[in-house]
């Protein structure tokens, strides 16, 4: 064969090839696609124009190719003449996997560009889309698991101009800006939790997960494996894929420790472990995992009586207490009544406002359940009032049992020579209970609600004061 046969076979066969690529290509993909150098489309099969909700592809022509395919690449490919040989394209019913190639004229210009999307024949590649539809899961997962831990309360909802609030929200700011553990120490219903999401919120972890745990709600069973997660099937009934706690998901963020003077001993040893060492096990499992978290605790409990108890770790206590805040009750912050009573009408979106009067009676009160007991009191008072102005009768019965503000210096209030504030405390503290527990007859149940405390609270507080229950 003379030389100038074989130019015209290699020709032939080489158009041959290509034209036998393109229909294998064609004919196995889930759809094809070309565009002219301008990304209009100049044809397209009908399976892939089906699944782009033509009805036939003739309704594609002319069209540019981003108006039928959302996600199409083909105008970069023609742009830069540069082909994407795999990429992941998503489409009305699942992703594909595609391939986009320039199309050349005989001088080497791009006057366009084809694409085929690769799905049903192409087995070999079901892995990568099984993995890729995986990491899609996991990230729309971990997205939306973000979204729900993000606060919701900052600075600005700490209401109160009042010396001891200004001093409070002074502290939480100054402590935004380290990674120290916070210790929040006050009476329930003080507004903790929302001091907690505050300082997350204004700390550079902000863009991360803030997640709570509540010692005294959790069953002492099960609260390990909440805090530290559990391997798989590390007990009977166990997820098989095990379980991340508490502490992986705030991973990079904040962990509020609510009323962690109610968390067992044993799990207060473990807790110190997380915060000296940085490192934990998940329950039932040897591997250890580096904690990346900010720890922020929160208490009723006197803390320093709990101690001497042998109810909480001294070593504990130090290493939570580095940049302590006493929450004030509202009863120590009157001056504050008008500016939170105002917020909280505009929050339950009444519109109803307090005269002279009902602000007055309000300010007598001793205010045991601290914020949450006001709102549930100018809330109740709203919902039965007839009037927009609210008055004393409407927050006088809206109270129930009214306990009014210990202004006079009595003897079992008073300070006492060389008493500690625990000790004043506690003694403060005895006072509250008891008075509360004879105006409700002795019933435990009832002056918990009153005081804004769980039932088990009380009692382990009454335990603790070596107050008696009524028979």
């Amino acid at each position: 064969m003379n030389p100038t046969e074989s130019l015209k076979d290699y020709k032939r066969v080489r158009t041959l090839a290509i034209r036998s690529l393109f229909e294998i290509i064609e004919q196995s993909s889930e759809g094809t696609v070309i565009v002219d150098r301008d990304a209009n489309i100049v044809w397209m099969n009908e399976r892939y124009a089906r699944r782009f909700g033509l009805n036939s592809a003739a309704e594609a022509i002319g069209r540019a190719c981003e108006s039928v395919i959302p996600s199409s690449l083909l105008r970069e490919v023609v742009r830069t003449g540069r082909p994407i040989l795999l990429d992941m394209q998503d489409t009305p019913k699942e992703p594909l996997v595609v391939m986009r190639l320039p199309i050349h004229d005989s001088a080497g210009a791009v006057i366009g560009a084809i694409g085929f999307a690769l799905f049903d024949e192409l087995h070999s590649l079901s892995p990568m889309l099984k993995r890729y539809l995986s990491m899609q899961e996991e990230l729309a997962s971990t997205r939306s698991l973000l979204r729900a831990r993000q606060t919701k309360y900052n600075f600005a909802h700490f209401i109160g101009t009042s010396a001891a609030s200004l001093e409070v929200k002074r502290r939480a700011r100054r402590s935004a800006s380290t990674d120290s553990p916070v210790l929040l120490l006050g009476e329930t219903g003080t507004g903790k939790e929302l001091l907690a999401q505050a300082i997350h919120g204004a700390s550079p972890r902000a863009h991360k997960a803030f997640v709570s745990i509540n010692s005294a709600a959790i069953p002492e069973s099960l609260l390990e494996a909440e805090f530290f997660g559990t391997a798989p099937g590390a007990f009977t009934g166990a997820d098989r894929k095990g379980r991340a706690g508490k502490l992986q998901i705030a991973k990079g963020g904040t962990l509020f420790l609510d009323e962690i003077g109610d968390m067992p001993l044993p799990l207060q040893s473990k807790l110190l472990r997380v915060l000296q060492e940085k490192e934990y096990e998940p329950v039932g499992s040897n591997e250890v995992l580096q904690s990346d978290v900010r720890i922020i605790a929160a208490t009723s409990t006197d803390l320093e009586a709990a101690i001497k108890r042998g109810e909480f770790r001294a070593d504990l206590y130090y290493r939570l207490n580095v940049l302590p805040i006493q929450v004030p009750p509202l009863r120590a912050r009157l001056d504050d009544l008008p500016a939170l009573s105002e917020a909280i009408l505009e929050e339950l979106r009444s519109q109803h406002e307090l005269n002279h009067d009902a602000l007055d009676l309000l300010g007598q009160h001793a205010w045991p359940g601290n914020i949450r007991e006001l709102r549930n009191v100018l809330e109740r008072a709203a919902l039965l009032s007839d009037d927009l102005v609210l008055t004393a009768d409407d927050i006088r019965a809206a109270i129930g049992t009214f306990t009014p503000v210990v202004r006079t210096a009595s003897p079992s209030l008073e300070p006492m020579p060389q008493e500690t504030f625990s000790q004043a405390r506690a003694r403060f503290d005895r006072h509250l209970i008891e008075t509360t527990l004879e105006q409700c007859g002795g019933r435990v149940v009832e002056a918990a609600e009153r005081l804004g405390l769980g039932r088990s609270t009380l009692y382990k507080k009454m335990l603790a004061l070596g107050i008696a229950e009524s028979q």
